[in-house]
């Protein structure tokens, strides 16, 4: 019943309530996100690599070189220039940042806040870490550098 009064409260319903997958489309949308090894270029530039993996993602996989670790939650308080909580790397809201997770969909709402905090250069590492080892590129399992 497609026609019907079902399929079109169905079709109602989707356009009120965008659900995770147009969410992540709108927070991608008008985005350059990096692969990996563009992510170690910008890396090389001197953008700052946001690791927001958990603790126990980060056991088993291995560390990101070059990243610094800031759990989701307090994300946007540490990466505030504006901020009191703010990471002494937080310079300035023209910061080029990187944030990668397992898979590059939690990173992608991560980059897409700190754009509306004003971060506009702030972006996400497509395929998050499992695509950063399908590519060849290094983890380690020294201490991470983790900002609480």
């Amino acid at each position: 019943m497609p026609d019907g009064p079902m399929g079109h409260n169905r079709r109602v319903i989707t356009d009120i309530v965008p659900g995770v997958d147009r969410v992540l489309a709108e927070a991608r949308h008008g985005i350059r996100r990096y692969t990996p090894h563009e992510t170690v270029a910008a890396r090389t530039r001197g953008a700052l690599i946001v690791d927001t993996r958990t603790e126990s993602q980060r056991a088993e996989a291995g560390e990101l070189p070059g990243a610094v670790v800031i759990d989701r939650t307090v994300l946007e308080w540490r990466l505030d220039p504006a901020g009191d909580a703010r990471i002494p790397e937080a310079t300035g809201y023209d910061l080029e940042v990187v944030v990668v997770c397992r898979q590059g969909y939690s990173s992608s709402l991560a980059a897409e806040s700190l754009r509306r905090i004003g971060l506009h250069r702030a972006t996400d590492m497509i395929g998050g870490v499992e695509a950063w080892q399908r590519a060849g590129l290094p983890l380690h399992r020294e201490p991470a550098d983790v900002r609480r």
